[in-house]
């Protein structure tokens, strides 16, 4: 079989205002027709500039080819002219970016912007371009779509907007479609939908796909071959099965030791690689990935090792021969012991007690026309173990992070109470929940925008200690090395700012805030959504063991079930602004009791490339909370729904296994 792509030694420069920066390294792929090949790796190794580079889209960010070649379909891609690409790119090579909000103009409808497209490469009417258009929006599973050609990119929910990208993409027959973090902003359920969808479409247009991914759940289910990037250099590359069942590099062992996985055990740390990613401006010599490798030599550190072919892959490591008798995963000492972790010791106090807790918000309709609410959580009750984690799980558009914020009273409640420490947030004054508060604290989903880029690490941290503690200078700084130490950071770090540190380096200095006034709760809103895997992992870790360490209580939100699986106690699973099923973890994931459960289980991505998934269908999307469905509100998507369903709201009722469940017919 011919290749479509095939990049070799390719090598690639950003110019600074300082010097040029190498970002790609001799960096050598190919595609061949009809195949999947993932890009994978940490954020920074690479994958979205090699995927730009294809394209030439680097040229407009100061980026140049220095030496190699990119042959598609036997024309070298990097010598062609601006006017040249203009003919491959969108008609022959399409991409879908990572953020759709970013790749549509807001103030352009959907169908303008899917015609204009066509009509660029095609020799058609306007008629018939928009004909086009909706058609491939129909393909793409978009319901409704002459309404959707009419609307803006703002009124598309994330899953909609992903699948308009998918169409505009697929809108001149590409031969190879380049696809960037497809799916990391939606739901395990969205998710799911769109990774069929594209398997579908891989095969109806007969083209091949480039798929940059971080989540090797979604590389083990849709990709052929599997290529491993580490600072901008491929040190693996090879079938996925073969690379799943026997990784030989390091690195790649590294990567899939990471990944948390509905087996672990709650008794074990989770497997993490040491360190970070090198910034490309401080390149280690010799082996890129030797400073986190376990069995660096002197001559790891010294000589770069080439990409050579093994067998059935290529590998880039000097000590190809003593690994590939270790080419099992299996053994939990790969990298370091796994330390047994002892839960804290679990306490029958209620440390939270929320009774039939809703939030709406009035919706301003048409003139004359009648007043609207937007049920973001509706009569909710459950409680709080002190020293457990609960966990939340559920779609965008849930309530699960309205929820967070009502517990914190960020959120004032239309109805219902919420008691901590026995006593009712909703009927405090502003000053004492002012006093109260500096026992509940939050950690936000993102490490780059929570931090405020113009303080040191020092404020940052001791802002809290600032406005609730009467701490001298001397105090706030010994407090400060203290947390920095305490969440693995050096306390010298505390003069410098955020700009100078990774994602997980950042959100480490964000626990350090959260827990610097000691506090009995913290509530993780997706604290750990935006992370890589081994450093997703070394958070997890961080995070139980202040648990075990400080007898902190978590409110942990999230869409990464294993994640959510793996540090969580009790689950509750949250639908439409109502809590469908509440239980003990293990008990939830094992015998899931909804059809929704069940649903977010079954689209939950494996690991293991031969693992066929038996999902349960779950079409569409979460319907609006203005205008909720009758009865239950998941019978527009449940594939057991009956008359009784569709007319009666089911109450949460006790069930077997400690669990609560809101459903007429359990499972």
């Amino acid at each position: 079989m011919t290749n479509v792509l095939d990049i070799q030694q390719l090598n690639v420069e950003f110019h600074t205002k300082y010097r040029n920066l190498q970002v790609l390294d001799n960096v050598s792929l190919s595609i061949k027709k009809g195949e999947t090949v993932c890009l994978v790796g940490e954020s920074g190794s690479g994958k979205t500039i090699t995927s730009k580079a294809i394209m030439r889209l680097i040229d407009y960010e100061h980026g140049s080819i220095t030496n190699g070649s990119i042959t598609f379909n036997g024309q070298d891609l990097a010598s062609l002219s601006a006017k040249e690409l203009q003919t491959i790119r969108g008609k022959k090579i399409s991409m879908v970016f990572q953020e759709p909000m970013s790749a549509f103009d807001p103030v352009y409808t959907i169908g303008f912007q899917l015609t204009e497209t066509i009509l660029k490469h095609e020799r058609v009417s306007k008629r018939k371009a928009w004909d086009h258009a909706m058609k491939l929006l129909t393909r793409v599973g978009i319901p409704e779509p002459a309404v959707r050609m009419k609307q803006y990119p703002g009124e598309l929910s994330g899953g909609m907007l992903q699948r308009a990208m998918i169409a505009m993409a697929l809108s001149c027959n590409p031969e190879l479609l380049i696809v960037d973090e497809p799916t990391t902003a939606l739901d395990v359920t969205i998710q799911a939908q769109i990774l069929s969808l594209l398997q579908d479409l891989k095969d109806e247009f007969d083209m091949s796909i480039l798929l940059i991914t971080h989540d090797l759940g979604i590389a083990a289910e849709i990709a052929d071959r599997i290529v491993v990037m580490y600072a901008g250099k491929v040190l693996e590359q090879a079938e996925t099965t073969t690379l799943f069942e026997t990784p030989i590099h390091p690195y790649t062992k590294g990567l899939l030791q990471s990944v948390a996985t509905l087996d672990d055990s709650h008794t074990t740390e989770l497997y993490s690689i040491k360190g970070t990613i090198p910034s490309l401006t401080e390149l280690p010599s010799g082996c890129l990935f030797h400073p986190r490798c376990p069995h660096a030599t002197d001559l790891c550190k010294t000589d770069v090792p080439p990409l050579t072919k093994d067998n059935d892959r290529e590998v880039a490591c000097w000590h190809v021969d003593t690994l590939s008798h270790q080419r099992s995963i299996e053994s939990e000492h790969y990298f370091t012991d796994l330390t047994t972790t002892h839960l804290n010791e679990r306490h029958t106090d209620t440390l939270f007690e929320v009774k039939n807790v809703s939030k709406h918000y009035p919706v301003k309709g048409p003139l004359f026309s009648s007043a609207k609410k937007l049920r973001a959580v509706d009569n909710i009750s459950f409680s709080i173990k002190k020293g457990e984690t609960f966990g939340l799980v559920g779609e965008s558009g849930s309530g699960k992070s309205t929820l967070g914020r009502l517990l914190l009273q960020l959120e004032s409640t239309t109805s219902g109470s919420v008691l901590f420490n026995h006593q009712d947030l909703t009927s405090l004054r502003s000053s004492d929940l002012r006093t109260i508060r500096q026992h509940m604290q939050m950690i936000f989903q993102d490490p780059y925008g929570s931090l405020d880029p113009r303080w040191t690490v020092e404020e940052i941290i001791s802002e809290p200690l600032r406005t609730h503690k009467n701490y001298s200078k001397k105090q706030q700084k010994q407090r400060v090395a203290e947390l920095l130490t305490a969440v693995g950071l050096d306390p010298a770090y505390a003069s410098r700012h955020p700009h100078e540190f990774s994602g997980g380096q950042r959100q480490r200095i964000g626990i350090a805030r959260a827990i610097a006034l000691e506090p009995q709760f913290i509530l993780a809103d997706e604290a750990v959504s935006a992370l890589d895997v081994s450093v997703q992992a070394q958070i997890v870790n961080l995070l139980k063991d202040l648990q075990r360490t400080l007898g902190l209580t978590y409110l942990f939100i999230a869409h990464g079930l294993n994640v959510v699986r793996y540090i969580s106690d009790r689950i509750g699973v949250m639908y439409l602004g109502t809590m469908v099923e509440v239980g003990p973890s293990e008990a939830l994931f094992q015998h899931p009791a909804h059809p929704y459960t069940k649903a977010l289980i079954e689209s939950n991505p494996k690991t293991n490339p031969k693992e066929k998934r038996t999902r349960l269908t779950i079409e569409g999307e979460i319907p609006s909370p203005i205008n909720p469905p009758d009865g239950c509100r998941f019978h527009t998507r449940c594939p057991f729904a009956t008359d009784k369903c569709r007319s009666e709201q089911p109450s949460l009722k006790p069930y077997k296994d400690q669990r609560f469940v809101a459903c007429h017919y359990p499972l």
